[in-house]
């Protein structure tokens, strides 16, 4: 690529891979293993390394700092790396660390945009078309699912997965599954209801939510036992992609909602 796309202050290293129409800003530190795709836009006082591989069309800020050594005390220097797509925005002090042995890499899908001051640890997964709001913090081995929102200040325990078209309210504290399409919240969040605004934005059809609310019923009002629950899914709405989502669950955990226990559906 042109010199004239690097600021004369930035420190890129020869052995680093830049597509066309890269651009580095003053001050960022670009080290030998680090490929970025075509178009992307890396701001001043950036710090990308490691084996480091970032698609084309994305927007880094300023002070983000991405490829970084895990948090892992049983990390010991392994080649580790980290993902990440096309058209995503990174934002101001973003912290994404690369994986570990357990899936060495740390990935982020497509068309994300993750806020100020996120931390992404070790072998998280982030999907495609997510909102992670400013200082929500991903603990290792996370993984959110396509079109998740997640709401700022929110922290999410280690080895936890937050379904898709799912959104969980800030400040929350997330220390174990998070149901696809619902809304969860609070100190060790639970689903509240359904994402109905979520799912009308990302046209969602009143079928679609009609659906989605008689399953909710099945799961989480009628007080059934996990297999009752999950065979009458099966049975009445087996062939809808929403009710596969949902019956791809391993493990039910029992919790208190909207004034009733429930069975709450774990990943695992």
């Amino acid at each position: 690529m042109s010199s004239k796309n690097i600021h004369p202050t930035a420190i890129v290293d020869p052995n680093a891979k830049l597509g066309e129409n890269v651009k580095i800003g003053a001050y960022s530190i670009i080290g030998p293993e680090v490929t970025i795709g075509n178009g992307t836009v890396v701001e001043s006082h950036v710090v990308i390394e490691g084996e480091t591989i970032i698609g084309e069309n994305n927007y880094i800020f300023s002070f983000a700092s991405i490829g970084k050594d895990p948090q892992d005390l049983k990390f010991a220097g392994e080649k580790t790396r980290v993902v990440i797509g096309n058209n995503n925005k990174i934002r101001e002090f973003v912290t994404i660390h690369r994986g570990t042995t357990d899936k060495y890499e740390t990935r982020v899908g497509n068309n994300t945009l993750v806020m100020a001051y996120v931390h992404i640890a070790h072998d998280c997964i982030i999907g495609d078309n997510c909102v992670l709001a400013n200082a929500a913090t991903f603990a290792g081995h996370v993984e959110v699912e396509d079109y998740a929102v997640v709401g700022g200040l929110t922290a999410v325990h280690q080895f936890t997965r937050v379904g898709r078209h799912a959104m969980i309210g800030g400040c929350s504290a997330v220390n174990q599954d998070v149901v696809p399409y619902m809304l969860s919240e609070g100190n060790k969040a639970r689903a509240v209801y359904i994402n109905i605004v979520g799912l009308q934005r990302r046209g969602f059809s009143d079928e679609q939510i009609k659906r989605l609310r008689e399953l909710y019923k099945i799961i989480f009002k009628k007080k059934l036992k996990l297999e009752e629950a999950l065979q009458t899914v099966e049975r009445e709405y087996g062939q809808y992609e929403e009710a596969q989502n949902l019956m791809r669950k391993q493990m039910l955990n029992v919790d208190f909602i909207d004034g009733i226990w429930i069975l709450e559906v774990k990943e695992r």
